[in-house]
């Protein structure tokens, strides 16, 4: 798989170049007219120029709530072995393609090339998995349907749905939520983060590629400013499914439910908005595997994963040995390129990013907060330096849980140690935080372990392994509190909420 993706990566940075378009897509038409064009950039060197995207206008996103619309009467009586179909045959071209998408990924999104194949993969993984759970779905219905101690009933799509993905996982995320509104019977208009249209632009691509009927899945990137809450407002959108910050996740659901849709249903939103994990470290943990586990959940891919660890709650009785040994694996990280294979932290991913993470480390500073250990983010592998979007990753301790760097969401190559003299007052540590998405314990204890699985106030819970990279099918994701609401992804129940049911 090396040698493949060094041969992709080699390719696809000789096609760079402005001269490549990336129009909107409205009913498989390509659209640049009366378009905002950018130029995208790669958050490794910004002078390098990816291709050049279109950004939509209200108009345009108008007429695509309207193409949709029209579009999804025809498609919600296609049979769900003819939707589910679709998705197959995406998720074989997206292996065929996989190591030129991760290649995009890495180079779009600065994530390193390891991660961004994993991102293809999971892809993949949920046009298979959300192909058979939707087919399993209906063949349920129609058995119940039959049964005499039942009227019958029908299940029917909700009508057309607003897919906003992120820019973290700017392929798994947008396929996945796209795919689930889809083999369900919804039409779809996606907009990607503005920071990723030109790997969503490849979807759409490939969507197209398999025969998708024109108008049910329109590609529309834009600026959320512009065509954002036009989308979540629009009487004739019926479900948002959205993955981002918790400040816009709150804002959408606000937004759908006072929206004007006299006669209708509110709005269905399904809405995953980051968290604060913490992962706890008891005093019988194997701290090798404990550090290991802590250093990539938090600084893999910059500590850019609404699942990344933030916090780390470390037992007083092993708390040198365990330091010792995080620090340690710390500075064997390897910081640059994400195009280069034996990387693990790339850039963050824009200015505004590195900004807001800068302004928590200066916080961090005004507080007195001691640095355990910190790593200068310089030349690497023959560059004369690194001139992209670039944060000294950093260790905190120790750090009072009341400080601002412990309790807010930072979304970058920072993390925080607390301290706890005992297991429980750990898990009282890590539940007081308004979210809860992810959550690890590192932990031979039974009785600890089954006491975290019953008061540990977080979506996923890991043991003993790190605390992202949930698996579609087998780790369905998704958290509570102030971190999400609807169905967990990669769950059967996900496509549930795309549906209504008639009896």
């Amino acid at each position: 798989g090396q040698e493949k993706l060094k041969k992709s990566v080699s390719r696809v940075v000789r096609t760079f170049s402005s001269e490549h378009h990336y129009p909107v897509v409205i009913a498989n038409k390509p659209l640049e007219e009366g378009c905002e064009k950018i130029l995208v950039r790669s958050p490794h060197d910004p002078k390098q120029v990816l291709g050049t995207g279109f950004f939509a206008n209200e108009n345009l996103a108008r007429k695509a709530i309207q193409t949709a619309k029209k579009a999804q009467s025809a498609w919600s009586k296609q049979s769900v072995d003819e939707r589910a179909s679709y998705l197959r045959k995406a998720g074989a071209l997206l292996q065929d393609k996989k190591f030129d998408l991760a290649a995009l990924i890495a180079a779009e999104s600065g994530k390193p090339c390891e991660e961004a194949l994993m991102d293809v993969d999971e892809s993949i993984d949920a046009l298979e998995y959300y192909a058979h759970e939707a087919i399993r779905i209906f063949k349920d219905d129609a058995v119940w349907s039959r049964s005499p101690l039942w009227q019958g009933w029908s299940r029917k799509p909700l009508g057309v749905a607003a897919v906003i993905s992120p820019w973290n996982f700017p392929l798994a995320i947008l396929v996945g939520m796209s795919a689930g509104c889809l083999v369900m019977g919804n039409t779809v208009i996606l907009k990607p983060a503005e920071q990723s249209p030109l790997i969503a632009s490849e979807w759409m691509k490939i969507m197209m590629e398999v025969g998708l009927p024109p108008g049910v899945l329109n590609y529309l990137p834009g600026r959320g400013e512009v065509i954002g809450d036009l989308l979540v407002q629009d009487k004739d959108v019926d479900v948002i499914a959205f993955t981002g910050s918790r400040e816009v996740g709150v804002r959408i659901l606000h937004l759908a439910q006072t929206s004007d849709r006299p006669a209708r249903q509110p709005k269905v939103v399904s809405a995953e908005m980051g968290g604060k994990n913490a992962v706890i470290v008891d005093e019988d943990a194997d701290l090798d595997q404990a550090a290991d586990g802590v250093i990539d959940s938090a600084f893999n891919y910059a500590g850019q994963k609404c699942s990344a660890c933030s916090r780390v709650i470390v037992l007083s009785s092993i708390r040198e040995k365990f330091l010792t040994k995080l620090k340690h694996k710390f500075n064997s990280m390897i910081v640059g390129n994400p195009l280069a294979p034996q990387v693990r932290l790339g850039p963050v991913i824009d200015e505004e990013a590195r900004g807001k993470i800068k302004d928590f480390i200066e916080s961090a500073q005004k507080e007195g907060l001691p640095i355990l250990a910190e790593k200068k983010v310089g030349a690497f592998l023959g560059e004369t330096a690194l001139q992209g979007y670039f944060v000294n990753p950093v260790i905190y301790f120790p750090t009072p849980p009341e400080s601002r760097l412990a309790q807010e969401e930072i979304f970058g190559p920072v993390l925080v140690v607390l301290e706890a003299g005992v297991f429980n007052e750990a898990l009282e540590l890590a539940n007081q935080t308004p979210y809860g998405l992810t959550g690890g314990v590192y932990s031979r204890s039974p009785k600890h372990i089954q006491a975290a699985k019953e008061e540990f106030q977080v979506g996923n819970l890991y043991i003993n392994r790190s605390i992202t990279g949930a698996k579609v099918g087998q780790q369905p994701f998704g958290g509570w509190k102030q971190s999400g609401s609807g169905f967990k992804a990669g769950g059967s129940d996900y496509l549930y909420q795309f549906t209504r049911l008639i009896c």
